[in-house]
């Protein structure tokens, strides 16, 4: 099954990113827009777009002392960033041709693992969400169906990219991987009925029991919602994508 990269709407995509990690639900003004459309105008790719905003809000949580992000103007800086970045990296991917890498020397220099190790796993992730599409359209379409079909169709342009980049960044795509778990870890939330949800709690509660007296609240906390999302993960058929699974 091949799924229509022409399916994403390049503002609307931003606009859900942005919103997803502000946390609040916020209209983008019309400046907003207009940034959005500057950024379509130059040819900035929607993946390094989405990559940008999440670099930018990971800045802003680091923060001890946090304002409001109230427009999206906060991603500016950093979307132009990645996107300078990103060309510099295409420089003499032509060389490598439609299914070769283009690196200069060693392909895997500066990799945590081998570049088609990685390539791979991409591959794996982008076949399990495709099969995890058509299983679940089948029953009915909703929010998570389209997550689904957002995901795997921006892991495809991922793998793409990273394959013929001459300079291949593993952290850089590991951001886009981590936006895109949190989009299908949002999608999950809004779809899981609340009998599965009371019964996933009860298990991850049964299951850290043993362990709460020593554990501090915070920790707990973090545990029992790491915990309970693993297994909604696996109830919904979502693969890992982050390379820390690979």
């Amino acid at each position: 099954m091949t799924l229509d990269l022409n399916y994403f709407n390049y503002f609307t995509e931003i606009e859900d990113a942005f919103i997803r990690r502000r946390g609040k639900h916020l209209l983008l003004s019309p400046m907003d827009w207009a940034l959005i459309e500057s950024w379509k105008a130059i040819n900035v790719p929607l993946h390094v777009a989405l990559r940008g905003i999440e670099r930018a809000f990971d800045s802003w949580e680091a923060k001890s002392r946090k304002r409001s992000v109230k427009s999206l103007l906060y991603c500016q800086e950093e979307v132009e960033a990645q996107y300078a970045e990103w060309l510099e990296s295409r420089v003499g991917a032509e060389a490598g041709g439609d299914n070769e890498p283009a690196a200069a020397g060693n392909e895997d220099d500066g990799l945590p693992f081998p570049r088609q190790t990685i390539l791979e796993h991409l591959r794996r992730g982008r076949s399990a969400l495709v099969q995890t599409f058509g299983e679940r359209k089948q029953l009915h379409e909703n929010d998570f169906t389209d997550a689904l079909m957002r995901a795997a169709s921006l892991l495809e342009v991922l793998e793409c990219d990273f394959k013929q980049s001459a300079t291949a960044d593993a952290q850089k795509l590991e951001v886009s991987l981590t936006g895109l778990e949190r989009m299908l870890s949002d999608a999950i939330r809004s779809v899981v009925t609340p009998t599965q949800l009371e019964a996933v709690t009860r298990e991850v509660k049964d299951q850290l029991r043993p362990y709460r007296k020593h554990m501090d609240a915070t920790v707990y906390e973090q545990t029992f919602d790491n915990l309970l999302l693993k297994r909604l993960r696996e109830q919904f058929a979502v693969p890992r994508l982050s390379l820390f699974y690979i």
